[in-house]
């Protein structure tokens, strides 16, 4: 024996002792007993997640495809956004009071420049969400800041655009 196997060795010495002294049939009970319990932490550490993620891998991935599918329709849209022929400041204007005039008396549309602010008081999320995308593809407007509070009547607030190609 080399004198770190010596080292090793001793303390284990009581172990093997007592293994010797175990009848037969014990040391088979001891043998599957430990055989079961490296079963069972073999499948906890290694097969049982390897197995979780087999099994939740095509839902994840349906989610990632759909998720990409979204994000090539908004990376065509933007494409779009940018080919198309750019808006004189009284088309852009034209375009948001058409789409502010939908919301009817719980929006109010006021131009200052090559920025535009828009009232809420009481409009519906759906609602906003329509104008926001009418006032984005129609007038070419981007939001640059949003101060909204959401009420029992619906949505308060402010929202100011940048016209065209303004920032």
């Amino acid at each position: 024996m080399t004198p770190g196997s010596a080292t090793l060795a001793r303390p284990l010495d009581p172990l093997r002792t007592r293994w010797r002294s175990l009848g037969a049939r014990e040391q088979r009970a001891l043998l599957l007993a430990a055989l079961v319990l490296g079963a069972f932490v073999l499948w906890t550490a290694a097969v049982q997640p390897a197995w979780r993620t087999l099994r939740s891998a095509p839902a994840e991935r349906a989610a990632l495809e759909q998720q990409l599918q979204q994000m090539q329709a908004l990376a065509a849209e933007v494409q779009q956004l940018r080919d198309a022929p750019a808006l004189s400041p009284q088309q852009a204007s034209d375009a948001l009071h058409a789409a502010s005039a939908q919301l009817g008396s719980s929006a109010r549309l006021s131009l200052q420049g090559d920025r535009a602010v828009l009232t809420l008081q009481g409009a519906s999320p759906s609602q906003l969400r329509e104008w926001l995308a009418q006032a984005r593809s129609a007038a070419r407007a981007r939001p640059l800041e949003m101060q909204l509070t959401r009420g029992a009547q619906g949505l308060h607030g402010n929202i100011v655009l940048a016209l065209g190609g303004g920032s």
